[in-house]
């Protein structure tokens, strides 16, 4: 019976001073509340207020003995407040393990534009064994803004335990043109990263990743794509390319497509010579379409008396008469012309010509 009066009366003195403890605490009288929260061992409102004490440092040892989610949010927020961003690291690590709490943490320090203390508290956290995919992801998302010269290293690392999709967006709204390419890789989105290395080849193309990947492309137009790029970035480069893509290409296109390139240059080149030659070629490789289409392509350039002795030997009138056509109606044109000419001079000396006076008989 007295052991039990005893403890009824144990039990009675914690919840008055509990209850006396809460009254001080809304009525801002920290210290006394101090005091019967002390007494009372009610860590988690103790922690409460120290934290209006500034007694950081103490709050932060009452919600370790509290060891509540809610009690951590609050020291940690405190102490962000008061700029003691060591103790709120010590606090956070107890919160980003829980994913749901992750956001608001998250949003408390970038609201109040601490995002270098933000990242490291992450950082640190990575190696705790309750890491999960959402503090990898917003870490990454964070370099993408404020560091993205550290993102590149961190996605080598955790790029298996990063949500892709999300760390994609936030890399092309960082125009992380690099780092882009090695998401869509990893998430076996080769299209793209194909496309993203062509539109920006200063800052995502590197020749081996290049060909690694147009090889595993869906989209078959990549290929011709990919040649012209060569061409018009990486010339040299161009055989490499067509070892890679020669199981996968249409030999027939492929040739026309070059065939098209080349008849530009010459066009382009200005060399009389080299048009001749680009049509030799064209009749040897038995190309009868592409000798038609550079006579055109190249037309300044030719010599009819050149393309009339190529078409003849190689029985190709056909093909070449469209060209002869077109330089017979030249001709004709600049005849009628000098014509026009002729009779306007001999018309303007008729005129000038004085006219003998007559005088009357």
């Amino acid at each position: 019976i007295f052991c039990g009066k005893s403890c009824f009366s144990s039990t009675r003195k914690l919840r008055m001073g509990q209850g006396v403890g809460d009254r001080c605490y809304e009525e801002r009288m920290y210290d006394a509340a101090k005091l019967l929260y002390n007494n009372v061992s009610n860590f988690a409102r103790l922690a409460s207020t120290l934290v209006h004490l500034g007694e950081y440092q103490a709050a932060v040892d009452s919600g370790r003995k509290a060891n509540s989610t809610r009690t951590w949010k609050e020291v940690c927020f405190a102490c962000v407040d008061g700029k003691e961003f060591r103790l709120a690291q010590i606090c956070g690590l107890h919160i980003v393990i829980h994913a749901d709490e992750l956001e608001e943490l998250i949003s408390y320090y970038q609201d109040r534009g601490y995002f270098e203390e933000l990242i490291a508290l992450l950082e640190a956290a990575l190696g705790l064994e309750r890491a999960h995919m959402g503090m990898f992801t917003e870490l990454a998302i964070l370099y993408s803004k404020f560091k993205p010269q550290k993102m590149r290293e961190h996605l080598e690392l955790f790029w298996s335990r990063v949500n892709i999709p999300k760390v994609l967006r936030a890399a092309e709204q960082a125009h992380l043109w690099g780092e882009l390419v090695f998401l869509y890789d990893k998430y076996e989105e080769y299209d793209n990263a194909i496309i993203t290395m062509m539109n920006h080849p200063t800052d995502a193309w590197k020749e081996g990743q290049f060909k690694d990947i147009i090889a595993k492309v869906a989209n078959v137009e990549l290929y011709y794509k990919a040649l012209q790029f060569y061409l018009d970035y990486k010339p040299l480069l161009i055989n490499d390319l067509l070892l890679v893509l020669s199981l996968r290409l249409d030999h027939t296109r492929t040739v026309s497509f070059f065939s098209k390139d080349a008849m530009q240059y010459a066009a382009e080149s200005k060399d009389a010579e080299l048009a001749e030659k680009l049509l030799q070629w064209f009749l040897e490789e038995g190309k009868q379409e592409c000798f038609a289409a550079s006579l055109f392509a190249c037309y300044d350039l030719l010599h009819p008396d050149v393309v009339l002795e190529l078409a003849w030997r190689h029985n190709i009138m056909d093909f070449a008469m469209p060209y002869f056509i077109q330089v017979m109606r030249e001709y004709l044109t600049k005849v009628d012309k000098l014509d026009a000419s002729e009779s306007l001079r001999k018309e303007e000396e008729q005129v000038a010509e004085p006219t003998p006076i007559v005088f009357g008989r």
